[in-house]
């Protein structure tokens, strides 16, 4: 059966999600989290990707970017994906795929879906039940884009920088906006996105197990 193409256009925000193979834990220690951004960041860089929002859950990450060009977004993938395998797979002696052979993205075409994408990223701890509120998950974007926390990793898009001109301002705006719910419209035209020809997968959970030996990348 021939592969679905994925929708991609050149300066269109893309929402990609990428799952662990069989939803096994990806992230198994605090490093690895750490070690998957600095990868990103880099691989962001090479590919020409520009990252909006991100959250790395246990057994998937969300990420909110804009590729510069139609392949730019499966060159970020690739990188990071390959790299961060092959330092897990040392790390814990194993060999085989950690995560699922491709991600699922969807193009994020007004600016109304876009910010609420950003929200629905890094809400994804406090849907799981992880954190009471996005600022209190370590591995999301909330703190960057609510807060004002640098990050080298994070560029704003046109349609956050809109929010007001003022960055104090901005932060309070962005902030205002998680003050409501995300209504059951958005939720599915935001998941229906990236799903991919196989559908949704299932939610489970996941055990994590003990942090190995071998340093992390």
């Amino acid at each position: 059966m021939p592969r679905t193409a994925r929708p991609v256009a050149s300066g269109i925000p893309l929402h990609i999600v990428h799952r662990g193979h069989n939803r096994v834990a990806c992230f198994r220690a605090p490093d690895e989290y750490s070690a998957y951004l600095a990868l990103l960041g880099k691989a962001a860089s090479l590919s020409q990707c520009r990252v909006h929002a991100y959250v790395l859950m246990t057994n998937h990450v969300h990420l909110l970017v804009t590729p510069s060009d139609a392949g730019s977004a499966a060159a970020l993938m690739k990188t990071v994906a390959q790299r961060f395998a092959q330092a897990s797979n040392a790390r814990y002696k194993r060999t085989g795929a950690l995560w699922e052979g491709r991600f699922y993205s969807g193009l994020v075409l007004r600016d109304s879906q876009f910010l609420a994408c950003h929200r629905y990223i890094e809400l994804n701890p406090v849907r799981a039940g992880m954190v009471g509120h996005p600022a209190a998950y370590e591995w999301s974007s909330y703190r960057i884009n609510a807060e004002g926390q640098q990050s080298s990793l994070v560029e704003p898009h046109e349609t956050y920088l809109r929010l007001a001109h003022d960055p104090a301002e901005r932060l309070t705006a962005y902030r205002e906006l998680f003050s409501t719910e995300l209504s059951p419209a958005d939720l599915e035209a935001i998941r229906r996105g990236p799903r991919g020809p196989r559908g949704r997968p299932k939610k489970g959970t996941v055990p994590i197990s003990e942090k190995g030996t071998v340093p992390f990348i």
